[in-house]
């Protein structure tokens, strides 16, 4: 039987102020979706209001595999959508690693109960995979309902990279996604200022402000306190619709990601589409060392501006180049990982080391 997948997410339009149901998370989905039909491998993605318009999708779609994005499903749910539907593979997918989690108070109680229900747990990074299995085993229950889900992300043409013109007097530092604690944004704004001082131009320090999270508000809060006394600008944007957000970084200088934890980072992987380079943290999984700076330190994430910005025209062509050539070798590795498990026919979980072993 050839594989059908359904994707499906909890539909969250107008939460973030805006009217479009774009999000990170639907936009991570949709990129799997478009490279997974492209592969020849049949997949749609829906979003639904709650746990009841499940069944409906299903039913309409009728799926091999339905991959649930996000803890968001109750377990008890699936006793009743497994009856209706014996034949579908459920899945749970998990887009972050144990730090964040913790913050989220269902997510290891409910990963226990999905797979005590034969639903599986797919994770899309390999320490997430480590943990969730040992969580899994420490509960007694079979790890092998713990697998690899890797993101991907469309990579532009490497002939198609266009450096970006500076403002005078001016320089623009990206620090964009949700306002978390583990996001990072006071000690990153702190380096961003230092660089600035160091060069003797203003900063404007931009972030998206319409979506705290996690306990964020006090980071938001010192954020807009620190600025509005500093000589420096904070320039606040609302959650947008990803062509609008693009469009936001053609005029950014470099982007900032020096997060304490990450899976992946989407707002990273645009900078580099739109040919901004990007300082990160090493939970990147995607970018190499060149790009990394100590999350902790703010000294060394200024000295990692500073170098960057007084790159010549060839060395900044060359990081640019770096950047997407590091996402188009993982991208190429993700898509094996979805391929090895999709391409045939019907296969259950299980086989989540052979997928990292030879992503």
């Amino acid at each position: 039987m050839k594989n059908r997948l359904l994707f499906i997410l909890k539909s969250r339009e107008g939460h973030w102020g805006y009217g479009s149901r774009e999000s990170g998370l639907s936009n991570s989905v949709r990129f799997i979706v478009d490279m997974l039909n492209s592969n020849g491998i049949e997949a749609q993605s829906v979003e639904v209001s709650d746990n009841n318009s499940i069944d409906r999708e299903v039913t309409s779609y009728r799926p091999t595999h339905v991959i649930i994005e996000a803890f968001w499903v109750v377990p008890d749910k699936f006793d009743v959508l497994k009856t209706l539907h014996p034949q579908v593979q459920w899945i749970v997918r998990d887009h972050s690693e144990t730090p964040f989690l913790a913050n989220e108070g269902i997510a290891f109680g409910w990963t226990v109960d999905y797979l005590s229900r034969g639903v599986e747990v797919m994770c899309n990074a390999p320490r997430a995979v480590s943990d969730m299995a040992v969580v899994a085993m420490g509960c007694g229950l079979d790890p092998s309902g713990i697998t690899y889900g890797p993101n991907v992300y469309p990579v532009p043409r490497l002939c198609d990279i266009k450096p970006h013109a500076r403002q005078r007097g001016v320089v623009n530092i990206g620090c964009f996604g949700a306002v978390r604690p583990l996001k990072n944004h006071m000690t990153q704004a702190i380096a961003a200022i230092a660089f600035a001082e160091s060069i003797g131009m203003v900063l404007r320090f931009h972030i998206n402000a319409t979506r705290v999270e996690g306990q964020g508000s006090p980071v938001l809060k010192n954020l807009r306190e620190l600025f509005a006394r500093s000589d420096h600008q904070l320039v606040e944007h609302g959650w947008m619709p990803h062509a609008e957000f693009l469009s936001v970084l053609s005029d950014i200088d470099i982007l900032m990601q020096v997060s304490f934890t990450e899976t992946f980072n989407i707002v990273a992987a645009d900078a580099m589409a739109m040919s901004v380079p990007v300082l990160v943290s090493s939970e990147l999984p995607w970018i190499g060392h060149y790009a990394h700076r100590n999350p902790t330190d703010a000294a060394d994430m200024a000295q990692g501006l500073y170098s960057i910005w007084n790159e010549n025209e060839h060395e900044r062509l060359a990081r640019l180049l770096k950047q997407r050539r590091d996402m188009e070798v993982y991208c190429a590795r993700s898509s094996a990982t979805w391929r090895r498990r999709f391409s045939g026919g019907f296969r259950l979980a299980g086989m989540a080391e052979q997928d990292m072993a030879n992503a």
